[in-house]
């Protein structure tokens, strides 16, 4: 993985159970169950961090193959897994390698899900990586990317009354993230186009992050009967014209024919 993420891996461990980073994680999490079958599927997450979906798709049977560069974000994953009944350990193989290596890490076609959520912002040039996520797809199989929303990049700071920034937004896909950390957008033609290229065919998008993106950083969960309200809207809006295309994340499922 690149290390332009490195200066921000405090914050956002910090920050994970706040009601920005809740509604990330649970929306991500019904979208992969609206696209995902388990049957035994081997499961590849690109960038894992603390391993919050790798956990939830390994406790619904999947075979969870979680990587990521950072020592401190695995460690995290780990002492999650120690929590975890057995069976559910025993879905999970932990590697700690980078992502920009994953042609020497892995054969070509041998997952049939490959997950690289939050990743692709930190590569200047993406392209590389798109090509070996996809070599790592099995015939049929899956790819769940999610990236920062380029179409909508002028959102948050417009809603903040950021307005320099937002106007700078409209013409450009690189941003400074709340984790004070300089990444880029990608916008849904765009990405679309280049998974074509690499034989995906985009079956599916949502949105993520609609309506709560400009939450303060520290923002505590509500009570569970709110956050189930907030979470069925954003799912909602997530998958609906126009809300989802001025999300924060883009959410794309791709296939290899």
């Amino acid at each position: 993985m690149t290390n332009t993420f490195t200066p921000g891996e405090k914050t956002w461990l910090a920050q994970l159970g706040t009601l920005r980073q809740v509604v990330r994680q649970e929306v991500v999490a019904r979208q992969l169950a609206d696209h995902l079958r388990p049957d035994g599927l081997r499961v590849l997450d690109v960038g894992c961090g603390q391993g919050s979906q790798a956990l939830r798709l390994a406790r619904l049977g999947f075979e969870v193959t979680a990587l990521d560069s950072s020592e401190e974000m695995l460690a995290e994953l780990n002492r999650s897994l120690e929590r975890e009944p057995a069976r559910v350990r025993d879905r999970v193989r932990v590697v700690r390698a980078d992502a920009s290596r994953l042609a020497g890490t892995f054969s070509p076609g041998c997952f049939d899900v490959v997950l690289c959520h939050g990743l692709l912002m930190y590569f200047a040039e993406p392209g590389p990586l798109l090509t070996d996520l996809a070599r790592m797809l099995a015939p049929g199989g899956t790819l769940s990317l999610l990236v920062r929303n380029g179409d909508g990049l002028a959102m948050r700071p417009g809603l903040l009354g950021d307005w320099a920034t937002a106007l700078e937004a409209f013409d450009s896909t690189a941003y400074g993230n709340r984790l004070g950390v300089a990444a880029r957008a990608d916008r849904l033609a765009d990405l679309t186009a280049a998974l074509a290229g690499r034989g995906l065919e985009v079956f599916a998008w949502h949105g993520v992050r609609v309506f709560t993106d400009t939450a303060a950083d520290d923002a505590p969960l509500p009570s569970a009967a709110e956050l189930h309200r907030i979470l069925d809207c954003e799912t909602r809006a997530g998958s609906t014209d126009p809300y989802r295309g001025v999300a924060a994340l883009t959410h794309v499922f791709a296939r290899r024919p």
